[in-house]
């Protein structure tokens, strides 16, 4: 602060401006630069939002890059609106519902066949997921396919097919599906077309099913009391997904070691304990070797900070270089003791 006092009161004084006053410059443009590099560093360590509308946003998930982790980046959006959709290959889909004790997402495809439709099939588009990432499509999804060509596609009563066909046993849509029977909310929607459940084992799977189907949905079940056989059907589909554990993790958000936020560097994906005044490699309360860590911590925006007080510094010193010109006093080009800059 006497360094921004002394800096001014060399600017309001109606003299050549010594040295002491630029030196005193110098140190004022230093302070900003540290000022906002902190700023930067404390914003990215507390930016993880901790829920998208009504749904909780919890480890190994985040919306904001550097949060959760890196297996999962960049795949929760949080839409303007408000609401939390999943980002997959084939779109984006609005997420009704996450569960982290029995890890699962729940997702609505509006394309999908819905009871409003009735026996007015829309064309649709085949869901499916990257790979690469740690998300399945659970084994309790059922999917129901609608008017299918049985010239292309084997539509056989599944008990009997596989009895006789063992083999084939996989590749036929059971035209005997329970759920076919008594489609939730609407066990008479479509009338008299057809209707089979098939589980596809890939995408390839899926949208060759769609090239000889009308259209298709998906019907999860959930759990509809406290018995773990106490199912439900209900449209939707779930899909699974892994909690990666590591010790690094554990002990950031241990409270007792000062309740962190995992998170990770986005340009080297490493592990970054998140804290409310830093980011450090271990967790918040440890006062070794996190704090020579701290910077190398920044999340995102560091640059940003940087880039600003780069700008301010270099407008202050063409302001200041100005102020100094105007001031001096006319020599016809002959430098002297008392229009010399340095």
């Amino acid at each position: 602060m006497g360094d921004l006092l002394i800096f001014f009161k060399c600017i309001s004084e109606n003299k050549p401006f010594p040295c002491s006053c630029f030196y005193h410059f110098l140190c004022f443009i230093h302070v900003m630069l540290s000022l906002l590099l902190f700023s930067s560093i404390t914003a990215q360590a507390s930016h993880c939002r901790a829920s998208c509308g009504t749904i909780l946003i919890n480890y190994p998930f985040g919306i904001d890059d550097g949060c959760g982790s890196p297996y999962y980046r960049h795949v929760l959006v949080c839409s303007d609106s408000g609401n939390l959709e999943l980002r997959t290959p084939s779109g984006r889909y609005q997420v009704h519902s996450i569960s982290y004790s029995d890890p699962h997402i729940i997702v609505v495809d509006p394309f999908m066949w819905n009871c409003q439709d009735g026996s007015q099939f829309r064309a649709t588009r085949p869901f499916s997921l990257d790979t690469s990432t740690h998300f399945t499509l659970s084994s309790q999804n059922d999917y129901l396919f609608f008017n299918c060509s049985e010239e292309n596609v084997i539509v056989e009563p599944k008990p009997m097919f596989c009895e006789r066909f063992p083999d084939k046993c996989d590749s036929t849509c059971d035209s005997a599906s329970y759920l076919c029977r008594n489609l939730p909310g609407c066990a008479t929607a479509f009338g008299g077309s057809s209707c089979c459940s098939y589980f596809p084992k890939a995408t390839e799977s899926l949208r060759l099913m769609l090239e000889y189907c009308a259209s298709y949905t998906s019907i999860y079940w959930k759990n509809g009391g406290n018995s773990p056989y106490d199912k439900v059907p209900e449209y939707g589909i779930r899909i699974d997904f892994d909690i990666p554990v590591t010790t690094h993790c554990l002990e950031c958000q241990d409270m007792m070691k000062g309740g962190g936020t995992c998170g990770f560097d986005t340009q080297s994906q490493n592990f970054l304990c998140l804290c409310n005044d830093r980011n450090v490699t271990t967790y918040c309360k440890d006062h070794g070797t996190s704090r020579q860590h701290s910077r190398a911590g920044v999340i995102a925006g560091t640059v940003t900070g940087v880039s600003a007080a780069w700008a301010l510094g270099v407008g202050a010193g063409l302001w200041y270089w100005k102020k100094v010109k105007a001031k001096a006093p006319v020599t016809s080009g002959v430098q002297s003791n008392e229009n010399r800059l340095f």
